[in-house]
């Protein structure tokens, strides 16, 4: 994807849930990852610190990539939903996430 925004973030999952956490984006529902894709989200990994429960997200978002339209998808709302037992998430059910300012990068 050319010109694409590498964006990273935090997301914790609770302490216990994480052989959980793995085991559901394992298998991860093919219409999600569709839709990921179709939204403009690509070469996506999620990477945990087992000491801290602290997730890693990594991503490249295309120019017109819009997390308000992802973030109000039904299915994105579902997969929130299914996910919000094991995670630290806003009254909404999405994930409690932190924005990461890029410091450093190497192609």
């Amino acid at each position: 994807m050319e010109n694409a925004i590498r964006n990273a973030f935090t997301m914790k999952v609770k302490s216990g849930f994480e052989t959980e956490y793995k085991i559901r984006h394992d298998q991860i529902w093919p219409e999600l990852t569709a839709l990921l894709s179709e939204s403009g989200i690509c070469d996506y990994s999620i990477f945990l610190d087992e000491e801290t429960g602290i997730l890693f997200g990594v991503q490249k978002l295309s120019s017109g990539f819009d997390r308000s339209q992802l973030s109000s998808h039904p299915l994105m709302r579902k997969w929130w939903n299914h996910m919000s037992d094991i995670m630290e998430t806003n009254p909404d059910n999405s994930p409690k996430t932190n924005s990461l300012k890029e410091v450093f990068h190497l192609d």
